[in-house]
Formats: C-alpha cells, structure tokens, sequence
C-alpha cells in the first residue's frame, strides 16, 4: 500500500467511525449482547456447570470470560457488512472508484473502522466482567497477547463480513451471516468442557477454531503453559485472515471493473 493509499484509507476510515459515533447504539447494541450471554450464564446456568476450576459465580465468570470476547467479536463485525452494503448501495463505492484515490482505501477504512469499534467493545465487556467477579494475575505481557490474539480474529472475521457486504441483495443477507459466527462458540469449549459432550459434538468442538482460541486466551489469563494450542489458534486465524482477504479483494475488484 502506497502512501498515498494509505491517506486515503485513513482519511475515509475517518469518515466511517464519524458514522459510528453519530450512532453509538452500533457500539452499545454489539456489546449488550455478549453481557447478556455472560449474565445469563454466571448468574443462571454457572452454579449447575462444572468447569473442574471450583464452583461459584466468581470462577465461572473466569472460564466463560474468552467465550464472550470471541462472541462480542462475532456480533461486532455483522456492521461491517451492512455499513458496507449500505455504501455498495448507495452508489458511494462506484463514486469514490471514479475519484483518484487508493482503490483499497474504501474495503480497508471499513476493515480499519471495525477493528476500533471492536475494541471498544471487548474493553466494555472486559470491564463488566470485573464487575462480576473476574480477577486474573495475568501481567502485561500476558494482556498484549490477548489484545493481539482478538485483535487479527477480529480482522479475520471482518474481511469475512466484507464479503456479503458487497455481495448480499438485502440488508437482512448483509447482517444474517455473523449468527453462525456467534454461535459457534456453544459448539466449543467456551461455556462447558468439551469432555462433557457426546462423541461427534467433542470432536467437532476440539477441532473447531474457537476452542483453540478459547483455550489460549483462557491459559494466558489463568498463567498457566498455553502449549501447542496457541499455534493451532495463531494457524487457524491466519488461514481466515488469507482466505477471507484474498476473496474479499477478488470480489471487488470485479465489483469495479
């Protein structure tokens, strides 16, 4: 990316988080969400689950705290799609296309604009965790590689949601393909052990990408050794990440030609 691509980029992503504090029920609405999940679970289900790390709401909250951070993620990114999709629609992508600016500006300020809104997201849900209980001994380091592992899901997933931002026929298709996102971390070690479940759905959930993330950001909050899992994490996010971006950037580039 040139320099001045990047201007570009930096100069439309400042016209995108514009549209986002104009409308901060975007940041409010993806953040709801997941501390709903995480109230219902702590307060509802956590007294009746056993994670083998103790009983109470206290621990529970602990296990079940990098479940909620993959799923305010997965809620967060379905606006990229429609901010997209609303821009497609519009007629502003065709517009900006015949003005000299980066190509790459328009797909990379959304990108840029959903990695921002996300974390300010995940640093709400953070915050009322602590409120509920959750306490970590996790130091500085430790925090950095939570905040990076989240950070590229987050771009992995959003170049993901670029996809039927510039694809979809309707708003609904643009937003409704981020709910199997948000579901896949039931079907993972997010919010039970995967010991508990039958056959087919523990081989699922222990070789889904959720569950190796999940474990990685759980092992570095709870200090303990985070093992191999942290490379089938870091393999599975960047096979996302390059699949996603490849035919995000193959998608609109024919969209423009």
């Amino acid at each position: 990316m040139t320099s001045h691509a990047v201007s570009d980029t930096l100069t439309l992503t400042g016209r995108s988080l514009r549209h986002v504090l104009r409308s901060p029920d975007t940041i409010i609405t993806t953040a709801l969400m997941p501390i709903a999940f995480m109230l219902l679970f702590v307060y509802v289900f956590g007294g009746a689950i056993d994670t083998g790390q103790g009983a109470g709401a206290g621990s529970y909250v602990n296990y079940l705290l990098p479940g909620i951070l993959l799923i305010t993620i997965a809620s967060g990114i379905s606006y990229t799609a429609y901010r997209l999709f609303l821009d497609v629609k519009g007629g502003i992508v065709e517009r900006f296309s015949s003005m000299p600016i980066g190509r790459s500006a328009v797909p990379w300020a959304h990108v840029l604009t959903s990695v921002v809104a996300n974390v300010v997201s995940l640093a709400i849900v953070v915050g009322v965790a602590f409120l509920l209980g959750f306490r970590t001994g996790a130091g500085a380091l430790a925090w950095l590689a939570v905040a990076g592992i989240l950070v590229l899901f987050t771009l992995a997933l959003t170049w993901v949601a670029v996809i039927p931002g510039l694809t979809a026929s309707s708003v609904d298709g643009a937003s409704a393909f981020s709910y199997p996102l948000i579901f896949l971390p039931f079907l993972s070690s997010a919010f039970v052990p995967t010991e508990s479940m039958p056959g087919p759905l523990r081989w699922f959930a222990e070789h889904q990408p959720v569950t190796a993330i999940v474990d990685t950001i759980r092992a570095l909050f709870t200090e303990q050794a985070v093992g191999s899992q942290i490379w089938v994490a870091l393999g599975w996010t960047v096979a996302i990440l390059l699949v996603a971006f490849v035919t995000a950037n193959l998608i609109y580039r024919r969209r423009l030609a």
